[in-house]
C-alpha cells in the first residue's frame, strides 16, 4: 500500500462509532447531534489547541529503556509535541538525576505535565509521599497523580470512601507545595459497588472527593470501554452514561486526558482493541472539539497520547515511535 493510500484509508477508515453513542446531554450542548468523523472535518485543521499536545510517556517506555530519554525527547520534538507526562525517572542507558531530566526536556520544548506514580507499594503515594512530591517539585511539574483506582480497600461503597479520603489528603499536601493531584481512570471505576449496585464508582468518587484538591485525569479510551462493560447494572437494568458529559459538567476538574483511540471489537472482553489515535472509533474531532469551543478548554485542558500496547510487535508492529508520530499528525491536522 502506498503511503498516500495509507493515509485515506485511514481518514475513511474512522467511522465515529463513539460519537453514534453519544448521549443526550452532551449533543444538546455541542448544538447537533455527534456525527461520524469525517475527511472534511480532518482537513479542517488541528484538532488540539496550539501548545496542547503531549504524550504519556509509557507509551515509549521500550525505547525509554534502550536508548534513554535524550534521544526520544529529540523525537517527540521533531513530532510536534509540547507536553510530556512521565511514568518513571529511569532510563536503560544509566542513570539520571532530576534536574538533568528537567533540562532535557525544556532544551527539546517540551513542558513536564505531570506523572503517574503508584497508590501503594514501595515508592507510591501511600509510602513515600514526601518524597513523591519532592521529585515532582524538582521537575516543576504542575500536577501529580496516580494511575490507579479507589480499590485499595475494595469495591464497598465504604471502601471507596476511604480512597476517597485519602486521596483529598494527597491532594492538600500537593496544594500546599503547589501542584494539583489527579486521578487516571481505566474501566472498572466505571462499575457499580459491590454492596450498593445503584451506585456507581466513578461517581461516588466524584462526589467524596474536594473539588479543589483532587483533579481527574480522564482517559478517554478506558471511559468508553466503560461505558461498552457497564451500560447496564448488575441486575440487567439499564444504566447507560456519556463520558463527555462528566467533563462538561465540571470541566475545572478535568484539566488532563489521555487521547488513545480503539475500534470496536465484539471478539475482546472490553469491546475494543486499540489503535494509533485517528486509526480508531472515538470521534476526537467532537469530543475535543466540544471542549476546545469553550474559553476553559481551550486554556486549560492538556490532550496526552497514549497507546498502553505501543511496544508489542504483535499489536503494533510499526512501534511507539510510529505510534507518537502517526498520532501527533492526526492531531495536529497533518498527513503523515
Amino acid at each position: 500500500m502506498t503511503e498516500h493510500t495509507d493515509n485515506l484509508a485511514r481518514t475513511l477508515k474512522r467511522r465515529g462509532f463513539l460519537g453514534v453513542a453519544a448521549g443526550a446531554t452532551a449533543a444538546a450542548l455541542t448544538g447537533a447531534a455527534a456525527t461520524p468523523a469525517t475527511a472534511a472535518g480532518r482537513a479542517q485543521g488541528a484538532i488540539v489547541p496550539p501548545g496542547r499536545l503531549g504524550i504519556q510517556l509509557y507509551t515509549l517506555r521500550d525505547q525509554i529503556a534502550s536508548v534513554g530519554f535524550a534521544p526520544v525527547f529529540e523525537a517527540l520534538a521533531e513530532y510536534g509535541y509540547d507536553e510530556i507526562e512521565y511514568a518513571g525517572y529511569a532510563q536503560g542507558t544509566g542513570p539520571l538525576t532530576l534536574p538533568r531530566l528537567r533540562r532535557l526536556a525544556a532544551g527539546n520544548g517540551l513542558r513536564g505535565i505531570g506523572s503517574h506514580v503508584s497508590y501503594t507499594g514501595g515508592y507510591s503515594f501511600a509510602s513515600s509521599l514526601g518524597q513523591v512530591l519532592a521529585d515532582a517539585r524538582e521537575l516543576d511539574l504542575p500536577y501529580i497523580g496516580t494511575w490507579a483506582g479507589p480499590f485499595r480497600y475494595g469495591t464497598t461503597v465504604d471502601a471507596v470512601k476511604r480512597s476517597a479520603a485519602e486521596f483529598n489528603a494527597y491532594g492538600a499536601a500537593a496544594k500546599a507545595l503547589g501542584m494539583k493531584w489527579y486521578q487516571h481512570n481505566h474501566s472498572d471505576e466505571f462499575a457499580f459497588c459491590s454492596d450498593d449496585p445503584t451506585v456507581r464508582i466513578y461517581d461516588l468518587m466524584l462526589a467524596e472527593t474536594d473539588p479543589d484538591l483532587v483533579f481527574f485525569e480522564m482517559d478517554i479510551y478506558w471511559a468508553y470501554v466503560g461505558q461498552y462493560r457497564f451500560g447496564t447494572r448488575p441486575d440487567g437494568t439499564p444504566a447507560p452514561f456519556e463520558p463527555l458529559d462528566y467533563v462538561l459538567a465540571a470541566p475545572q476538574r478535568f484539566p488532563l486526558f489521555h487521547v488513545k483511540d480503539g475500534e470496536h471489537d465484539e471478539t475482546t472482553p472490553h469491546g475494543y482493541h486499540m489503535t494509533d489515535v485517528g486509526d480508531g472509533d472515538i470521534d476526537y474531532e467532537r469530543f475535543i472539539g466540544t471542549l476546545t469551543r469553550t474559553t476553559y478548554g481551550r486554556r486549560s485542558h492538556n490532550w496526552l497520547v497514549e497507546r498502553d500496547d505501543a511496544v508489542s510487535p504483535q499489536t503494533n508492529p510499526a512501534g511507539s515511535l510510529s505510534t507518537a508520530r502517526r498520532s501527533a499528525c492526526y492531531l495536529r491536522g497533518e498527513d503523515c
